[in-house]
């Protein structure tokens, strides 16, 4: 396999896009058992920016003072008038672009198992993909501290601030934010998954935010071929990874599923 990466990086300009393309497509149309792995590069072309890096929500906003789980307990309005706010806006408009429909269809045509994301814009859901791992939780969905009661962001009215359950009960986004724990269940279930897959998808991600950039090791060492989908190499490339498709999520997904089901034309 590293033969076949080292030749593909050799080729120039499109025939190596291409290439590499057909390639991905083979690995995912031969899978038994596929995973992916995604973070928030999947999501930017559908206007959500990412957290960090340039251009992300942290150089807008300091994530102490309005992502940490102490600051929303202390001051909840002032979290929800100045980021929640803004992300539910963020939420309103985005929509699934073809990175996400891709992978609902590979999980359509029985070859995706899972996603694991790191991502909290539930893009994934509104995609159609069923089985989603969620390492951070979800902005798309409101929980009352008080009794529980989860509603969707987008249906949520801001004239009041906080906004307040039925039963009186302040809503918080049911993710996790900053002192808080990843919850022990998707923990454990992204490393069952890991270990299982024989193929894992890793788009749209850094590979640097643990624990889930230790998901593509856990599955390298359980025989499975880690193949990235990120327009820059990552801590994965030429080490944990087979092959680095260097471009776009959305663009390489549809020339992927397009080749894909070339390849398996029996199936719906």
């Amino acid at each position: 396999m590293r033969e076949v990466a080292k030749v593909a990086s050799i080729i120039p300009g499109n025939i190596r896009m291409e290439t590499l393309i057909k390639k991905t497509a083979e690995y995912i149309a031969s899978s038994k058992y596929a995973v992916a792995l995604t973070g928030a590069g999947i999501s930017v072309e559908s206007g959500i920016p990412p957290f960090r890096g340039k251009g992300g929500l942290w150089e807008k906003f300091d994530p102490m003072e309005f992502a940490h789980i102490d600051a929303f307990m202390n001051n909840p309005k002032k979290v929800w008038e100045m980021f929640m706010r803004e992300m539910k806006g963020m939420l309103v408009e985005s929509k699934p672009n073809d990175a996400h429909l891709g992978l609902a269809r590979l999980e359509e045509l029985g070859i995706l198992k899972t996603i694991i994301t790191q991502n909290v814009d539930g893009l994934h859901q509104s995609a159609g993909s069923k089985d989603v791992i969620e390492f951070h939780g979800n902005f798309a969905w409101l929980r009352c501290l008080e009794c529980g009661h989860r509603c969707q962001t987008v249906d949520i009215n801001l004239d009041h601030i906080p906004p307040r359950c039925d039963c009186g009960g302040i809503y918080r986004p049911d993710c996790v934010f900053f002192g808080e724990g990843i919850p022990p269940n998707e923990l454990d279930r992204s490393q069952q998954a890991a270990s299982q897959c024989d193929l894992m998808l890793v788009i749209g991600t850094s590979a640097i935010v643990q624990p889930s950039a230790f998901m593509p090791v856990i599955a390298k060492q359980s025989g499975a071929t880690i193949i990235e989908i990120n327009p820059e190499p990552t801590p994965l490339t030429g080490t944990t990874s087979t092959l680095l498709v260097q471009e776009k999520a959305g663009k390489a997904m549809r020339q992927i599923i397009t080749e894909v089901e070339r390849l398996l034309p029996g199936k719906k």
